[in-house]
């Protein structure tokens, strides 16, 4: 594909496919990120177009049904996690509080989807497959959530123990 015509089609559609992500998400950051992958997506796939001349109108349902896609993932994540809000909580026996703040606190500072995967896994013992059905995706997902859940919870621990050490 010619990268000056790649070019010439961003530089046509860009604001419009802006515009309308920015309609249906109302959000700007989101919106352009939206814009930006709906592009790709239909760049890469110019060659098969029937029509070249409806690259316009194919730009613009991909955005949209992009904007479905990230709303229906949101949805998703808030439902699951209100589920797991929902689950009676009990004390681990034994467990003491200030390290049950410092995990809980750790959690927190993790994205949402990674501290949902690692609360279903660890919290209540689901199976990969079982979180996977909750949180609406592949099993490799929730493997790839946890284990860059886990390494983040890690270092982020591992400096609050160290900023402990240090000076307090």
């Amino acid at each position: 594909m010619d990268a000056e015509r790649i070019e010439g089609l961003y530089r046509q559609h860009a604001g419009v496919t802006r515009a309308v992500a920015v309609a249906i998400t109302g959000d700007p950051v989101i919106a352009e990120d939206l814009a930006q992958d709906a592009f790709i997506r239909c760049a890469s796939r110019l060659g098969a177009l029937r029509d070249p001349e409806k690259f316009r109108s194919y730009l613009l349902r991909t955005v949209m049904h992009m904007a479905a896609s990230h709303f229906r993932r949101r949805r998703i994540e808030q439902r699951c996690l209100q589920r797991l809000a929902a689950e009676p909580r009990a004390e681990p026996p034994g467990a003491e509080t200030a390290l049950t703040s410092e995990l809980l606190s750790g959690l927190r500072s993790l994205p949402v989807r990674q501290r949902t995967a690692l609360t279903a896994r660890f919290l209540l013992d689901w199976s990969e497959a079982q979180t996977a059905e909750a949180m609406g995706c592949g099993v490799g997902t929730v493997k790839s959530l946890t284990s860059r859940g886990l390494a983040r919870l890690r270092v982020t621990l591992a400096n609050r123990e160290g900023a402990d050490h240090d000076g307090t």
